[in-house]
């Protein structure tokens, strides 16, 4: 995909929502800089089977060659899913510390979680939705040039090395420190925008 993408899918992580300060920033550059890019956050349900649904519904009508889609953490885990779905393999994706196996490391978090950007909101992570993740997961990667994964060597709640293990042979963008959260994105915004031809 040589031309910059029209449309923009993000998807955030697990408690996380659209208020994400990463999904915020790009959000902000883009209606600075890139107004005529369409760009859409959805607040992604518990379940991943109705998450996925949704993401793919709301994508429906999109342009095969000048979609992108962007997720961090578990919605990293998602945006594969998403660039690997029939029509998609032209997609541009961009995963922020990706969740590689949701379904093994979501297992010890089922019962009530809180949501990270608006406590008082609560939701039920239920036993059937590992079942969900596991029949998500892609079983291969393709086109492997089109995802740029960005990895943050100081990530606290997942492994830099299975999550570049995984996205091996993409044009892996590794961080020396960081944090999961990518609390330095600042620092990365470029190298983001770069790949998907938003900037020079």
């Amino acid at each position: 995909m040589s031309a910059h993408p029209s449309h923009l899918l993000y998807l955030h992580g697990f408690r996380s929502s659209p208020k994400s300060f990463k999904a915020q920033r790009l959000h902000g550059w883009l209606q600075q800089h890139r107004p005529d890019v369409h760009w859409w956050c959805p607040q992604l349900p518990p379940s991943p089977r109705e998450a996925m649904a949704l993401a793919m519904q709301g994508t429906a009508g999109w342009p095969a060659d000048r979609s992108a889609v962007l997720g961090s953490s578990l919605g990293g885990f998602y945006a594969t899913a998403v660039a690997e779905a029939p029509g998609h393999e032209h997609w541009r994706v961009v995963l922020m510390n990706p969740a590689v196996e949701p379904a093994r490391d979501l297992a010890a978090h089922i019962g009530e979680q809180i949501a990270f950007h608006t406590p008082e909101e609560r939701f039920f992570f239920r036993p059937e939705y590992v079942d969900e993740l596991l029949a998500l997961r892609p079983p291969h990667i393709s086109h492997r040039q089109r995802y740029l994964p960005i990895i943050a060597k100081g990530d606290e709640l997942l492994s830099w090395q299975e999550m570049s293990t995984r996205y091996a042979g993409s044009p892996l963008h590794l961080i020396d420190g960081s944090d999961h959260a990518l609390s330095d994105f600042e620092d990365h915004l470029p190298h983001l925008l770069k790949f998907l031809n938003l900037c020079d």
